[in-house]
């Protein structure tokens, strides 16, 4: 980004009313939206693609009830909600016009309890949209605006400000304080195959998510490499922002995945495994339903993630959390002994966990950036295996993420208060309880302002992946115990192919009944496309009941989510 991404004047906003709308088309490669089709059909799936476009219009809030309660904690939000403004254009609409949800508010309510039996820990901030905004400019004048990165307008959208490393170009003269029209380049298709953002940032109709106010000039945005570029004053959507609110006492996370970490149960005294738990939101989850009893060991194989996992368990005082540097693909003690006892090894030695860092895991979070220098009480165990990269071209995305590793301190080999530790992973059986929130698609997330990166090679490598670290859930959990496997994607090859697999190849696991039921029923049946070159076996009718597939236009308005709990039975030897 530099100085030269300026924008061709664009016309009064009169003279193209239709322009300045948000109207988003979500776009797929044709075969993954043939598979889709074929497994939703074709009116399912196009509702879905509209709801995925769009953000949920309310906000979903988990309590920490070890150190406050749901009322107390719903009365302080209504008064941060008030005293900063954040219900003007929210009370004036009812629930009913937002989205078609129907979540539970009482129409005068902005924070409002979670109706579903079984949630009493969760809270709903009721948000509002979309909002028809008016772009008005100068008489005889263009509009003014900057135009965002496709992943800065998707966060715009939750609520957040235009921050610099977003901005892909500006129109000239903008100074500080103008008034500021904020569009999205979204890739289009290219002759010869393939996606790319118009250099020229001209496919902008319908792509237009509000306006603000300059917080720099155009020349300072070029100039400095972090900030915020925009303060939005009217958004499509208006949700209220909850960062650095009742810091320990909430934790902002989608609907599905409470749900995912109460279906689990995990009781007091038991030692749960979180496989893929950065940033840490199911695993202090867990934790809290323990009421901080017994043992969560979380693992995730970035170094940074581990620290926010600690970082948000020392925020909410959980104390049982013990977070480990580990490829969860690797997770298993392969060693003799462990082979031939098959048992758990009831000393701490056994959760000092390693492993080299290997391909894909979590790539589907934001995880808030840890300081070099936080100190926490609680070690974290790494490999020191080097590894050495081939020179590349560095591009400014490259940039600004060496950058924050520079703000961050360089992992492993800079970590305050980490030590270097070599183990070789857990004993079999050695778990009560697993939840694999698998590394996936990240295809139900909302908003999702473009899909056309997957192709059904990468649906299958997904799929390939996981049933891996499945593989590992079923060794580490021991008889009698629990797996839930979870993903945030709309993928039935993820979702209930990897159900199938898992009941055919393990006959010791059966499925178990979900509380709390949020979600619908999975999909049935069977998918042969492509003359019967991609085929998949779905559930049957009698085990599509057991699991909840979250669906993004369903009036529950939440993101697209899967969950499957197993029941572990005696293994076979």
């Amino acid at each position: 980004m530099d100085s030269s991404s300026s924008l061709s004047a664009a016309p009064p906003a009169a003279a193209d009313a239709g322009r300045y709308t948000y109207s988003p088309r979500l776009r797929w490669q044709p075969e993954v939206e043939a598979y889709f089709v074929a497994a939703y059909g074709r009116d399912s799936f196009a509702r879905i693609s509209e709801a995925l476009a769009n953000p949920s219009c309310y906000s979903c809030i988990r309590v920490n009830t070890l150190k406050s309660s749901t009322d107390a904690v719903k009365r302080k939000l209504m008064d941060i909600v008030c005293e900063n403004g954040l219900s003007v254009g929210i009370n004036d609409l009812k629930i009913g016009e937002q989205n078609g949800g129907d979540q539970g508010f009482e129409e005068s309510s902005l924070v409002h309890n979670c109706p579903y039996a079984g949630l009493e820990n969760v809270l709903f901030v009721r948000g509002s949209g979309p909002h028809v905004l008016h772009y008005n400019s100068e008489p005889g004048q263009s509009v003014k605006e900057v135009i965002v990165s496709r992943k800065c307008a998707e966060s715009v959208l939750r609520g957040a400000q235009v921050y610099v490393p977003g901005v892909l170009a500006c129109s000239s003269h903008v100074e500080k304080g103008d008034k500021i029209a904020v569009s999205v380049a979204i890739e289009q298709p290219v002759e010869g195959g393939g996606w790319a953002v118009d250099a020229h940032y001209e496919e902008r109709k319908g792509l237009y998510i509000g306006q603000g106010i300059a917080a720099m000039s155009r020349a300072g945005i070029f100039r400095v490499t972090h900030g915020v570029a925009v303060e939005m004053t009217e958004r499509v959507y208006k949700l209220p922002s909850f960062n650095d609110v009742l810091e320990g006492e909430i934790f902002l996370q989608n609907l599905p995945s409470i749900v995912a970490a109460h279906v689990l149960d995990p009781q007091p005294g038991e030692r749960v495994l979180d496989m893929c738990a950065a940033p840490g939101g199911k695993t202090t989850a867990i934790a809290i339903l323990m009421r901080d009893k017994g043992e969560v060991v979380a693992l995730d194989r970035s170094h940074n993630k581990v620290m926010d996992i600690l970082k948000l368990a020392s925020e909410m005082d959980l104390k049982c959390i013990k977070a480990y540097k580990l490829d969860a693909l690797k997770s298993v003690r392969k060693t003799d002994e462990a082979r031939d006892l098959g048992i758990a090894d009831e000393h701490s030695e056994a959760t000092d966990t390693m492993a080299e860092d290997l391909d894909p895991c979590h790539a589907i979070v934001d995880a808030k950036a840890t300081d070099a220098g936080e100190d926490t009480s609680t070690t974290i165990l790494q490999s020191d295996d080097q590894k050495t990269g081939a020179k590349r071209y560095v591009s400014k995305a490259d940039l600004r993420k060496n950058l924050r590793r520079m703000k961050n301190g360089p992992g492993r080999n800079n970590c305050s208060g980490g030590r270097v530790e070599k183990s070789n992973g857990f004993f079999p059986n050695s778990f009560d309880r697993v939840l694999l929130d698998a590394p996936c698609s990240a295809l139900g997330l909302r908003p999702r302002l473009f899909a056309g990166e997957e192709t059904l090679e990468s649906l299958k490598h997904h799929a390939n992946y996981q049933r891996r670290m499945f593989d590992q859930a079923v060794k580490l959990v021991r008889p009698g115990g629990v797996i839930v496997y979870s993903t945030c994607t709309i993928n039935p090859g993820e979702n209930e192919a990897l159900v199938r697999y898992a009941l055919d190849t393990y006959k010791f696991l059966s499925l178990a009944s979900q509380h709390p039921k949020v979600g619908g029923p999975g999909i049935v049946g069977s998918c042969d496309l492509f003359n019967k070159s991609y085929s998949e076996e779905w559930l049957r009718e009698d085990e599509a009941e057991l699991v909840q597939r979250f669906d993004p236009s369903s009036p529950v308005d939440t993101i697209g989510f899967f969950i499957a709990k197993f029941n572990v039975g005696e293994k076979e030897h």
